[in-house]
């Protein structure tokens, strides 16, 4: 008689089903996470990771929000981010702050 070790179903036996891997999403939070993040840094790369996803899903969620209120404010954290580099004494966070009460 043939031996099978625990890990190896006997022949003919239906292996079990794996169970669904749960996707990580773009939660509010996250995306929060994400634009601060970039406002910060100006790179999508390290905002994408300091929010938990790749940077390759940062630019799919932005497309499928084109024209949307995270697209602008994706738009306006890198040009806060490259003012505040030609302007070290100036807080990008309280320029982002000041804008948007003027508006």
């Amino acid at each position: 008689m043939e031996q099978h070790s625990p890990n190896t179903p006997a022949p003919g036996a239906i292996p079990p089903r794996s169970l669904p891997v749960e996707r990580v999403r773009w939660t509010p939070e996250r995306q929060r996470l994400f634009l601060t993040s970039l406002l910060a840094t100006g790179n999508v790369t390290q905002a994408a990771r300091a929010a938990g996803m790749s940077p390759a899903s940062a630019h799919r969620l932005r497309k499928r929000l084109a024209d949307t209120p995270f697209d602008r404010t994706w738009a306006r954290a890198l040009a806060l981010h490259a003012q505040s580099l030609a302007d070290p004494f100036t807080d990008p966070a309280a320029r982002a702050v000041t804008t948007q009460s003027r508006r």
